[in-house]
């Protein structure tokens, strides 16, 4: 029993939070060099390594499809301190940066997410399986969330540019949380064999590898996922001049800060769903990623439109007409995907191709 607790405390996934929070109390309101500069972006990717591990074993614990939840939940903390932080340092300028980091968020979840795990299933399955039900209702509530957050504030008259008026922009808040409340409770409770892997004669399947750790463990690992997220929000915002100064001299637009912002939130879902992938447990994979897609929407605008109330200038919402291209396209091509239940190579092949052109227009819009 010793010799297993010393084991755990020792372990890097145990001493990188830690860590992490040291490198940020020793980096918190100084001006950096470019060698610490490094340190703690190096710092920071560990840190979410980290915290990936956390969270697996606190879902290995509860079981799915709690367990894909505890991802979701954690990913959708670290993008709205990261958003409001920005947004408070930004100023004015820094109105659109909500609108660029869920939008981020969306098409690398539908398209990134599930690209790379189609792709990784498929190449080693031949053909990956999945629950048409569970998997097209999340897409469904991806696709009304993202048009009534994302969309309609482009086309509304009552106030000036692609914004909400105050009263559209509770009804937003509080439609996406409803919606978001709505899912999980249908997730977790009433429909939740909807959102287990199936086999293929379509019977579910229940996880069947280790045994969960035990609840000691559960709650070791829970405490540090805490203190790794802490670590993370907090080095982030450290490194967010360093992230802004990269991204204007390489010459991207400012709205390029989102689509970082993303990809370091959403490390963790990436991570976890490939894993799922390669053990033939595509539902997973695909609760991961639609999942937070709905986290980062139903979650994230309410508590921007709530922190709006004291956030400097105009909160910009509404996407641009590349955009609503590409998020109708998402819509379109992901619907093909999951109608079927089962999809090969080229759904992930084309999925990444998507992603692949958001991210080449949002460099060169």
């Amino acid at each position: 029993m010793v010799a297993a607790l010393r084991s755990f405390l020792l372990s890097w996934t145990s001493v990188t939070p830690v860590l992490g929070v040291l490198v940020l109390a020793l980096s918190w309101g100084r001006d950096l060099g470019p060698v610490f500069v490094a340190v703690v972006a190096v710092a920071l990717g560990a840190t979410v390594l980290a915290a990936v591990h956390h969270a697996e074993v606190v879902a290995h614990r509860v079981g799915e499809p709690f367990g894909s939840l505890v991802l979701a939940v954690a990913v959708t903390v670290i993008e709205v301190a990261l958003i409001v932080t920005m947004m408070v340092s930004g100023g004015p300028e820094a109105g659109s940066l909500a609108r660029d980091t869920v939008f981020a968020a969306v098409m690398i979840t539908t398209n990134g997410i599930v690209g790379i795990a189609l792709l990784v299933g498929a190449r080693r399955y031949g053909a990956t399986l999945f629950n048409p039900e569970g998997s097209g209702a999340a897409l469904a509530t991806v696709a009304t969330l993202a048009t009534l957050s994302l969309v309609l504030p482009t086309f509304t008259s009552s106030t000036p540019g692609p914004a909400f008026s105050p009263a559209q922009l509770t009804f937003a808040a509080l439609a996406s949380l409803a919606l978001y409340g709505t899912f999980v409770l249908t997730q977790t409770m009433r429909h939740r064999d909807f959102f287990l892997p199936v086999a293929a004669d379509g019977e579910v399947k229940e996880e069947d590898h280790a045994d969960p750790p035990s609840n000691r463990a559960a709650l070791g690992s829970l405490a540090l996922l805490l203190l790794a997220l802490v670590a993370v929000v907090g080095l982030a915002k450290v490194e967010s001049p360093a992230i802004e100064a990269g991204v204007r001299a390489a010459g991207f637009p400012q709205s390029f800060v989102g689509v970082v912002i993303a990809l370091l939130v959403l490390l963790p879902e990436t991570l976890a769903a490939v894993r799922a992938a390669q053990r033939d447990r595509m539902q997973i994979s695909l609760n991961l990623a639609y999942g937070s897609a709905i986290a980062s929407i139903g979650l994230t605008i309410p508590a921007i439109a709530l922190a709006s109330v004291w956030l400097p200038g105009q909160l910009l919402l509404g996407l641009g007409s590349t955009q609503i291209v590409l998020l109708a396209l998402t819509v379109v091509v992901s619907v093909l995907t999951v109608v079927p239940g089962r999809a090969t190579r080229l759904q992930g092949g084309v999925h990444l191709v998507l992603l692949a052109g958001f991210l080449v227009l949002a460099i060169n819009p």
